[in-house]
């Protein structure tokens, strides 16, 4: 059967991906481990629902550090600010579903490089960026496979890098200072973003919003005029390759 054009936003204004995360060991403290690349969400919340495997998710924000078990089936969410970084003990593979689907694609994410990289708009962009496909790399897609990995792996190495020191100066300081000070710099990278954030949240999150309103309204007064307009949406998985901050993801337009 095929896919119907999407006709409406996924309910609620969200997005939905499948994260393998990345396996790719890091020396971190106590020994090597693999994960994903350590960032925050400067307004948009996150929620894992494990799907294989285990792992744990370590986060740092205004209560400090901690650290997370995941296993199949567990459910974890968590706010913007909160600094997190995905463990992969063994074939963790993860729904993650996102809020303000559109932000997160359009920068609303944070990588946790270190303080220099951070002050600088232009430096932090340049380190946070893959390479795009190559023409012709259709014909030879493990050669750019190999290039985007490359990347990505050194990308989450530097977010992981800088994750270290904040990590140690919150157990040492506490996170007021240390985790301020990040914010501080997150808001000062997304500033010239924001514009173009609020135009997709006003036509995806708050449109969604105005219609449930109007429904329940309508519903109070004994109507129901939104019934009879009632739509089935459909979308293929987007093709290609995706590498993710914290691994190769399948993602659907939302």
């Amino acid at each position: 059967m095929a896919s119907l054009p999407p006709a409406h936003p996924f309910p609620g204004g969200t997005s939905v991906s499948h994260l393998r995360v990345y396996d790719w060991p890091t020396t971190d403290g106590a020994g090597v481990v693999g994960g994903g690349t350590p960032h925050l969400h400067t307004a948009s919340d996150e929620g894992y629902v494990v799907l294989r495997g285990s792992g744990a998710v370590q986060t740092l924000g205004p209560d400090g550090y901690a650290e997370h078990r995941l296993w199949e089936g567990t459910a974890l969410w968590f706010q913007p600010g909160v600094v997190h970084r995905l463990i992969n003990d063994g074939d963790l593979e993860i729904l993650v579903i996102m809020s303000n689907a559109g932000l997160p694609e359009a920068g609303d994410a944070i990588m946790t490089f270190p303080a220099e990289v951070l002050a600088d708009v232009g430096r932090y962009r340049a380190a946070a960026a893959l390479p795009a496909a190559r023409p012709g790399a259709a014909d030879d897609p493990a050669t750019d496979d190999a290039a985007l990995a490359a990347a990505a792996r050194a990308r989450r190495d530097l977010a992981v890098e800088g994750f270290g020191a904040l990590r140690d100066r919150v157990l040492a300081e506490g996170p007021g200072a240390p985790m301020q000070e990040l914010y501080d710099a997150a808001a000062r990278l997304v500033r010239d973003r924001v514009p173009g954030w609020r135009a997709t949240w006003e036509a995806t999150v708050a449109a969604a919003a105005r219609t449930t309103d109007q429904a329940l309204t309508d519903l109070a007064a004994g109507v129901a005029p939104h019934l009879s307009r009632a739509q089935v949406a459909s979308t293929p998985a987007d093709p290609g390759l995706r590498y993710g901050m914290c691994g190769r993801l399948t993602t659907w337009h939302p």
